[in-house]
């Protein structure tokens, strides 16, 4: 997290930095989240500055009415930021207004008033079972370097397979897969932790990379390796699987992310239970999962439509 200067009195900086540490530390938040909460405190702080006329102070913050809080949202509205965005906006200030009243100073009834605007649906775009089969065969790598097909044949089978994350697969370390392993513990966001299984197509393609990796690999390091020996990148992967796509004619969906779509898609159209797959994604929130029945929804009507003789 990257804490760039603000426009504000010190001892609005000091609370403000209290808080993001506490996010970090006790909350354990992701990287990604804590700078986004960074990033947004930090504009509404400008806001402020303009909108009181000079630097707010902690009085200023006490002051608030969901007004100026409206004020804020639709400033960004004017530039650009769509509703996702303007979500988490208001989603960070709550947290901070919340903590400061934590500290008795401060009555965050303001944030509370402020409506979040309406979330856009968007359904997650998984693959065909025949399209992410097609990826996990390592004949379909396009590299010429055998260890490096296999390594990116494991990494999109760990996706597929088991659902992992880009950053969950290339977190992994040797010892995260003991010798004759059935299962791998993953520790995903929010420090949050899930045995998923691991089926042998996984181990089969996992130990296939092992043996040809022309690098040491130290149980306590990085087990997928870049061309150079370093821990392999996502955007590694993310090239690889836009090769892919060009080549076999995938759709600009097909990314590496689509891959643990896949899995939870073909999962529950198999007859898997939504808290199973919820447990096994990593998710906090069942809501977060029930998305997938959009997708099957949507699919099943889509066969109707194209099969039925009277559609």
């Amino acid at each position: 997290m990257n804490e760039l200067l603000i426009i504000a009195a010190p001892d609005l900086v000091e609370k403000r930095h209290e808080w993001l540490e506490s996010l970090a530390q006790e909350r354990r938040l992701s990287g990604h989240t804590l700078d986004a909460y960074e990033r947004d405190t930090r504009q509404f702080l400008t806001f402020l500055t303009g909108h009181l006329g000079g630097p707010p102070k902690l009085g200023d913050i006490r002051a608030l009415r969901p007004a100026d809080l409206r004020a804020f949202l639709a400033m960004r509205r004017r530039e650009g930021a769509g509703a996702r965005s303007l979500g988490r906006h208001l989603a960070g200030l709550r947290s901070f207004l919340r903590h400061l009243e934590r500290k008795g100073l401060v009555n965050a009834a303001a944030a509370g008033a402020v409506r979040a605007p309406k979330q856009p649906k968007s359904l997650p775009k998984p693959l065909t079972d025949r399209q992410a089969l097609g990826l996990m065969e390592i004949d379909a790598q396009l590299h010429e370097e055998p260890w490096i097909a296999a390594r990116d044949t494991a990494v999109m089978t760990l996706l597929y397979g088991c659902g992992l994350r880009i950053s969950e697969a290339l977190g992994l370390c040797p010892a995260d897969l003991a010798p004759g392993a059935t299962s791998l513990r993953i520790t995903g966001k929010g420090n949050k932790t899930r045995i998923v299984p691991l089926l042998p197509i996984v181990l089969d393609a996992l130990e296939a990379y092992k043996k040809l990796c022309p690098y040491a690999l130290a149980s306590d390091e990085p087990l997928f390796r870049g061309a150079r020996g370093g821990k392999l990148q996502p955007a590694i992967i993310q090239r690889e699987m836009q090769k892919l796509r060009s080549a076999f004619g995938l759709p600009e969906t097909a990314t590496p992310h689509a891959l643990r779509h896949s899995f939870a898609t073909h999962l529950l159209a198999g007859g898997g239970d939504l808290r199973t797959i919820q447990e096994l994604l990593g998710h906090a929130s069942l809501s977060t999962t029930q998305v997938y029945t959009g997708v099957d929804t949507a699919r099943l009507l889509e066969v109707y439509d194209r099969a039925h003789p009277r559609a």
